[in-house]
């Protein structure tokens, strides 16, 4: 939740609470709903309100957003690169200047109201490698700190638009999280102090002048989260990590922050405009005595018991007076410089004026709110900046309830209008400032009340009677009194003759100086003007010279008045006439009654009456505009109701009329609407029957496609038949040859083996005769002599044994008969096989030989009386191979015949 403050936006005091896609704006005072914004595609990271509270700017990481905040519209939006990225973008303190900071460490500068970029600030010097993160500006918004994640810290100065100091931090910090300048309510917005909060939970406050380490508050142990600064740098609140709120105050951690610098006034050197070196802009921290709170025992309650530094560095130091300031030095000083140094001024006009700052008694005057005198103050003076007019009406209002001739002094916003404008970020020295100058420098002027102090301007026309008489004689003749001449200075205070720089140099001598100053400086004011003044005749003209400013140099003036101050003599002095300087006193403001009391009073009496009257006056005619306003609003609605009814019944005549000519128009485009129904429907057909036709069409030519695709199939397998033809031709041509040749060769192969076979079967032949003679022979013979006794019994033995010996010698014919019918087989079998015709071979196989091959295997199970090759049948062999011989004579014809074929017919060798 992002707060708002009063400072911010005058006319509502309010809340913006951040959230993810819009803002909502609340009413503290009865959180209420005042409006919400939207506009912002992710969350808002921060949010800056301008100085007037009119405008504020919202940032998220991809645009920032302008808003008006009187009507809660945005203005303008900032859009950029994904790749760059938004880091920052606020409005720098008292300006009209927005300040945008991107992820690339470009820093823009642009004009709020015409969006002109007024300047870039260069980028950071070569070496340099620290990304910019978090931010600062002094209230005066001349600097701004920088820092990020490393433990530099860069210093621009915003007006010469150039990196005037690298600050490098302590070792143990290695990244900046969050910084904030330390405010001081006499440095006149150009803060001195700035803190830095750490990684390490530490926030180390640094003078970015002298570059020394002042205090530090936090520790490892308990470190700090979060930290935001009181406006008039008196507190510091801090969210620990541990979830506590830690309030500080900075006047018990250091006393030197409100110390006055030592006597001698040093001479400031302007910052060099030629550009340098990284290595010349660093400056390291100086170690020293630093101070922190103490820690607080467990038994007792959590409050932070904070030491005081009684040592530190007394250099910068403004916001406590110092007994080691003269005033007599100070003169002398001024005498020699003609003003005091910018950055201790306010400090010095502290101490000159011994404020007392009552906190308290100022206070109480501020908590009795606005004084009904300048409750309609911006009426009278339209101030642009909202937050000045407020400063101002608090202030005339602190000084009406302190006193009650202030509320009916008209000349007192005129008067009090530059130390506002001066002080307006620190109202109790504002209207200390003011109440100690109406005290002193304001003597006896309202004795005459409500005239103007006729006895001061006396004194003023007394002494320019002594030192220029003949301008005095030059304003009698033309009817110039003092009040035209004089009054007009005092009441502004010379705020409107002068410049700010003239008007601050200008009191930095009335203020140290006795009050009759004042007064000679108006004498001088005329005298240093007298050949302008005396070529003046008419009224208008001196008026005029009186409220504008004048080509005139203050120093002349100011050396012009103290000549007067010497050379006046004592009777005619205002010193004489004047006390000398009283400062205000402590605890409570002193009693201003020096004015005409009962005057007072009774003007104060009967401006309350004329305010009561008023006011009664202003409710009845309140009233009474009420009531005239009811009667004419209720006229109003009378009025209205009957133009209403008047306008219901014209407009019911002419919607009657609309309804007819709807209808005739409805009954026109229901006729052209069935045209237009009956032309698609013919259109309709139309196209079905071009779309019919345009499918048989395409039938039709698809059916003729696929019969020239099938011609043209069939004649390709034409052309490749007749291509294999005639190679097969060509082929079984060759083949022929070959096989007549093989032929030949196998008939000669033939013949030799059927050769050696007929001889082998023919020996076999007869040594199985001759055994079977044999064993015949045998047989008998044991016949024969079966019949004997034991003596044969034996020889009947051995005749078994020859037996079985001689069926063992008949195996063993038989197997190698059938081993030879084998080894025919094979040759003939290996001659197929050469001739590469499987199917001849198959037949010639299973036609000539299978049968005497089955036959041959079975040679050796068979009785040798029932052998189909018995010793005893010699022509049953002859006809086998005769059979055998004529077998192979019917292979060779059905070959040579089956070769004449296929060289007819060579399509029956290709299926």
């Amino acid at each position: 939740m992002w707060l708002l403050m009063a400072q911010a936006i005058p006319s509502l005091l309010g809340t913006i609470r951040e959230t993810s896609m819009f803002l909502t704006c609340m009413e503290t005072v009865t959180k209420e709903l005042v409006s919400w914004m939207r506009g912002h595609e992710s969350s808002v990271c921060s949010i800056s309100v301008h100085a007037s509270g009119r405008y504020a700017i919202t940032t998220s990481s991809d645009t920032a957003q302008l808003w008006d905040l009187d009507t809660f519209q945005r203005k303008r939006k900032l859009n950029i690169r994904q790749s760059v990225g938004i880091q920052k973008v606020f409005f720098l303190p008292l300006s009209n200047t927005i300040l945008s900071c991107f992820k690339d460490n470009s820093i823009f500068a642009w004009e709020c109201d015409t969006l002109f970029c007024k300047y870039q600030l260069p980028g950071p010097p070569e070496g340099s490698n620290i990304l910019y993160k978090v931010f600062a500006v002094t209230r005066d918004g001349r600097i701004l700190a920088a820092g990020g994640k490393s433990n530099h810290l860069h210093l621009w100065c915003l007006e010469a638009t150039r990196l005037f100091r690298i600050i490098q931090m302590p070792a143990k910090v290695r990244a900046v999280r969050h910084l904030e300048f330390l405010p001081d309510s006499f440095d006149a917005g150009s803060n001195q102090v700035l803190g830095v909060l750490s990684q390490d939970g530490i926030m180390r406050f640094v003078n970015i002048q002298t570059c020394k380490l002042l205090f530090e508050i936090g520790t490892v142990e308990e470190g700090i989260s979060s930290s935001v600064i009181s406006p008039h740098g008196r507190y510091i609140a801090s969210i620990m990590e541990n979830g506590s709120l830690n309030v500080y105050s900075v006047q018990a951690l250091t006393q030197e922050i409100n110390k006055p610098p030592p006597p001698l006034v040093k001479v400031i050197e302007d910052l060099p405009t030629n550009t340098v070196s990284s290595s010349n802009l660093k400056m390291k921290i100086m170690p020293g005595r630093v101070q922190r709170p103490a820690r607080c025992k467990e038994s007792k309650i959590p409050t932070r018991v904070l030491k005081q530094d009684l040592t530190g560095d007394l250099e910068n130091k403004e916001n406590e007076l110092s007994e080691g300031l003269n005033k007599k030095r100070l003169q002398v000083l001024l005498k020699g410089y003609g003003e005091y140094p910018t950055k201790y001024r306010m400090f010095i006009w502290r101490s000159l004026l011994q404020l007392p700052e009552n906190h308290t008694a100022f206070s109480s005057l501020v908590d009795k709110g606005t004084h009904a005198a300048y409750l309609s103050l911006q009426k009278k003076y339209p101030i642009k900046s909202r937050k000045l007019l407020r400063v101002l009406q608090r202030t005339l209002s602190a000084l009406a309830h302190w006193s009650a001739i202030f509320s009916d002094t008209p000349y007192l916003p005129l008067l009090a209008f530059p130390f506002v404008k001066l002080f307006q970020n620190n109202q109790l020295i504002c209207f200390e400032v003011v109440a100690t100058l109406i005290v002193n420098w304001c003597q006896h002027w309202f004795e005459y009340f409500p005239n103007p102090p006729i006895n001061i301007l006396s004194m003023i026309e007394n002494v320019l009677a002594f030192h220029d008489k003949e301008l005095l004689q030059h304003f009698i003749d033309r009817d110039i009194t003092s009040q035209v001449y004089a009054w007009p200075l005092l009441e502004t205070l010379f705020s409107e003759v002068l410049t700010r720089e003239e008007w601050l140099r200008l009191f930095d001598n009335i203020f140290s100086n006795h009050p009759s100053f004042l007064l000679m400086t108006v004498v001088a004011y005329s005298t240093c003007s007298r050949a302008p003044l005396l070529n003046c005749t008419l009224k208008n003209d001196f008026e005029y010279f009186f409220h504008h400013r004048n080509n005139l140099d203050i120093n002349v003036v100011i050396r012009e008045v103290y000549r007067l101050m010497e050379s006046t003599p004592a009777d005619i002095h205002p010193k004489s006439m004047l006390d000398a300087f009283v400062a205000l006193t402590k605890g409570q403001y002193p009693i201003f009654n020096q004015y005409p009391k009962f005057i007072v009073d009774y003007q104060t009496r009967e401006w309350e009456r004329i305010r009561n009257d008023e006011l009664d006056f202003l409710r009845e005619r309140q009233t009474v505009e009420n009531m005239q306003a009811e009667v004419d609003e209720q006229r109003a609605k009378d009025e209205a109701w009957y133009q209403k009814q008047e306008l219901l019944r014209r407009a019911e005549e002419t919607r009657r009329e609309l309804l007819l000519q709807e209808e005739e128009k409805m009954a026109q485009q229901r006729q052209r609407l069935a045209a237009v129904k009956r032309d698609l429907e013919i259109k309709e057909i139309h196209l079905q029957d071009a779309a019919r036709r345009r499918l048989l069409k395409l039938q039709q030519d698809q059916r003729e496609m696929e019969l020239r695709r099938l011609e043209d199939e069939i004649e390709r397998k034409v052309q490749m038949r007749d291509q294999e033809i005639a190679a097969t031709a060509k082929d079984l041509e060759i083949r022929q040859l070959e096989l007549e040749a093989q032929k030949r060769l196998y008939e000669k192969d033939l013949i030799t083996s059927q050769e050696a076979v007929a001889k082998e079967i023919r020996e076999d032949t007869d040594a199985h005769r001759r055994k079977a003679a044999l064993e015949e022979h045998v047989f008998q013979k044991l016949l024969e002599n079966s019949q004997m006794g034991s003596r044969r019994a034996q020889r009947w033995k051995e005749a078994e044994e020859k037996e079985f010996h001689l069926q063992s010698a008949k195996k063993a014919s038989a197997l190698s008969d059938a081993s030879r019918k084998w080894f025919l087989r094979q040759e003939t079998s290996a001659a197929l096989e050469h001739e590469e015709m499987p199917w001849l071979q198959r037949q010639y196989v299973d036609s000539a030989y299978l049968p005497q091959t089955s036959r041959l295997h079975d040679v050796s199970d068979m009785d040798p009386s029932t052998h189909i090759f018995s010793r005893n049948n010699p022509t049953e062999w002859n006809h086998t191979e005769h059979d055998l011989l004529k077998n192979v004579r019917d292979l060779r014809r059905r070959l040579t015949a089956r070769a004449r074929n296929s060289c007819q017919h060579p399509h029956l060798l290709v299926t």
